[in-house]
């Protein structure tokens, strides 16, 4: 019989490599990865910026919100949160007390230049986006630091990360 363990959700702001180191642990931990900005945009057969565009945030949020949650039900998975879903106090409170939580935090600098050429980012439409990144990341990391543990990633390649990401899962 297999054992069951908490969930191992990931956060972060956008670009930080949630999805795929998410899916590099639940690989090497032969469990599901799910990645809920996927299952958003499967849902509703647009894209994260088209449903920003199409229908705004407040239903991006709630559709967030209920595709989490639903997320959260699973056993034995690797969940990537989209960068503000951990800003939103039930999924939060949820996380935090059924999960292991871990931040994958990089800073401002390595984050706009991963982000400087991404058209896909509906936060980020505006023309100065280390601007509109500098208030997210400020607003943000005061609620992401809740998580149960946190993983500066700046000065780590992928490998380094993953291991870190398993060892503390493992302890759980």
């Amino acid at each position: 019989m297999s054992v069951v363990k908490k969930n191992l959700v990931l956060l972060g702001m956008m670009a930080v490599g949630k999805s795929t180191l998410g899916k590099i642990v639940a690989k090497s931990q032969g469990i599901e990865f799910i990645d809920t900005d996927k299952i958003i945009e499967k849902k509703n057969s647009m894209t994260i910026n088209e449903i920003f565009e199409k229908k705004g945030e407040k239903f991006f949020r709630m559709e967030e919100q209920n595709v989490v949650l639903n997320s959260l039900k699973q056993n034995n998975c690797v969940i990537a949160l989209g960068g503000g879903a951990f800003m939103n106090d039930i999924l939060r409170k949820n996380i935090l007390k059924n999960t292991v939580s871990i931040w994958l935090d990089v800073d401002l600098d390595t984050l706009v230049g991963r982000l400087k050429w991404s058209a896909g980012r509906p936060l980020l439409k505006n023309e100065n986006k280390q601007q509109i990144l500098e208030k997210l990341y400020v607003k943000r990391k005061g609620i992401y630091k809740l998580a149960d543990y946190k993983i500066s990633c700046d000065k780590l390649n992928k490998e380094s990360i993953v291991k870190k990401i398993i060892s503390i899962y493992e302890k759980h």
